[in-house]
């Protein structure tokens, strides 16, 4: 099956969401939901990780053809429950394009430390949760990475908006 390079956003999260899987977005994918004039690869999301959780995670991987990139020949591995229960960070590629499932961020916090610091979205008939502007910014200083030290300004910027968004 063909793997894109770039996510499909929206047939990501329409898939996530059938499959009954509860996360947060966070990642350069929130950016754009908060108005950030910025482009994403990936989609990224911090799944909850409660009793049947993973499961549901499960489910929704093994139908998005779900493989730990990158794929190489002779390394074609598909996420297991063992993975999706764990503490780490599968970085996916999917029928969709990549995901980044993040069961705990570089800084250990994971959906129950994030919930707080999230608020509900509802997009063209799809409703789930993204971080909030203010712990992505913190989140975004944090990484030590050069690609999200650029966005940090921009986000400031919508920060400072009069409309608070």
């Amino acid at each position: 099956m063909r793997h894109p390079p770039t996510a499909d956003l929206d047939a990501l999260l329409r898939e996530l969401l059938q499959r009954g899987v509860e996360f947060i977005v966070v990642g350069g994918a929130a950016a754009v939901i908060h108005g950030a004039p910025v482009t994403t690869q990936d989609l990224d999301i911090v799944p909850r990780q409660h009793a049947g959780d993973a499961q549901c995670l499960l489910a929704a991987l093994t139908q998005l053809d779900a493989r730990f990139r990158p794929v190489t020949p002779g390394r074609d591995i598909a996420p297991t429950e063992q993975h999706v229960s764990g503490r780490g960070q599968l970085n996916l590629i999917t029928r969709w394009g990549p995901l980044d499932v993040l069961l705990r961020l570089h800084d250990a916090r994971g959906y129950d430390d994030l919930v707080a610091h999230s608020m509900g979205i509802d997009a063209g008939g799809l409703r789930f949760r993204v971080i909030d502007l203010a712990t992505l910014i913190e989140i975004k200083r944090s990484t030590g990475r050069a690609r999200d030290a650029l966005v940090v300004p921009l986000l400031l910027a919508i920060q400072a908006r009069p409309s608070g968004r």
